[in-house]
């Protein structure tokens, strides 16, 4: 097969983006018979037209269509790499993650811990993940660490990566926690609960676990801070759902006590980037630690 003319291809792909060998021409300042010459000549090679005249307006055929598609794909990674190789440059001097305010705390520690023995500036701020996104999108932001992927339709070019995820437990503090492991996960019924703020994708799984087992726990409290909701699970005031992975964590730091695992609620954490391909190695080193097996 004779390898696709880029040059072509990319004339082909600004003329279907505007609509108009004209305008394209204006803006490459290149002569509208060189750019009609070049996009015959792609159509010469693979063998079919990829645009026809609607009178004075060019139209994409079907092919057309499908060609742009892959065209656009091409362009958009030529770009990422051209950003890559410009931060590369630059040596990578700093890193800055945005952090969705319903992620666990000392699970955010956990994921940028690696990070640190990089010789980079940590720079780390935190909101909703929307607003975060948008500072993802000019620039302002290298990744963003999310409870969820990026919505199919939305306004910004990113992309999810999986780095881990774990099932989810309830833990309690001392003197609350024997109590609640005898029977569990019965034993929750009409108990003391705290539980996550709407804008958290476990609560949903939370509840529906509690219905599907007609348990009805006392919820006393909701939080959109995790920092905030182990803080009063320290003092007693309920239990609460924090993933797996924290145990050792929670231990140490709040005294708390693993009541029982919840098999059927498992939490997922991603990096979002605007790269189709992760490439800051600051990125990369996180991933790599995120995914290492634990003993």
């Amino acid at each position: 097969m004779t390898p696709v003319n880029y040059n072509q291809l990319y004339y082909f792909y600004l003329v279907a983006e505007h609509g108009s060998i004209a305008r394209t021409s204006e803006l490459l300042h290149i002569t509208p018979q060189t750019i009609s010459g070049q996009i015959s000549q792609l159509e010469h090679t693979i063998g079919t037209a990829l645009f026809q005249r609607q009178g004075k307006r060019l139209v994409l055929t079907e092919l057309g269509t499908v060609v742009q598609g892959y065209a656009a794909d091409i362009f958009q990674l030529g770009d990422e790499l051209k950003a890559v190789l410009t931060r590369q440059h630059s040596s990578w001097q700093s890193f800055s993650v945005g952090i969705t305010d319903v992620l666990p705390k000392a699970f955010v520690y956990e994921m940028l811990k690696p990070v640190l023995q990089l010789p980079v500036k940590l720079v780390c701020r935190e909101g909703e993940l929307d607003t975060l996104l948008s500072e993802l999108a000019i620039n302002k932001l290298d990744m963003v660490l999310s409870d969820q992927p990026i919505q199919t339709g939305s306004h910004v070019k990113a992309y999810s990566h999986l780095v881990t995820e774990s099932v989810m437990a309830v833990y309690a503090a001392e003197n609350l926690a024997p109590q609640l492991a005898t029977g569990f996960p019965n034993s929750l019924h009409n108990r003391p609960f705290l539980l996550q703020g709407k804008k958290s994708i476990i609560r949903q799984q939370l509840i529906g676990w509690f219905n599907q087992l007609d348990i009805q726990p006392e919820v006393v409290a909701e939080f959109d801070d995790s920092a905030l909701m182990q803080a009063f699970a320290q003092q007693g005031l309920g239990a609460f759902a924090a993933p797996v992975l924290l145990e050792a964590q929670l231990k140490a730091n709040y005294g708390l006590i693993k009541v029982g695992e919840i098999d059927r609620v498992t939490e997922r954490f991603y990096a979002i980037s605007p790269e189709r391909k992760l490439s800051h190695p600051a990125v990369l080193q996180l991933v790599k630690a995120l995914q290492q097996p634990k003993n």
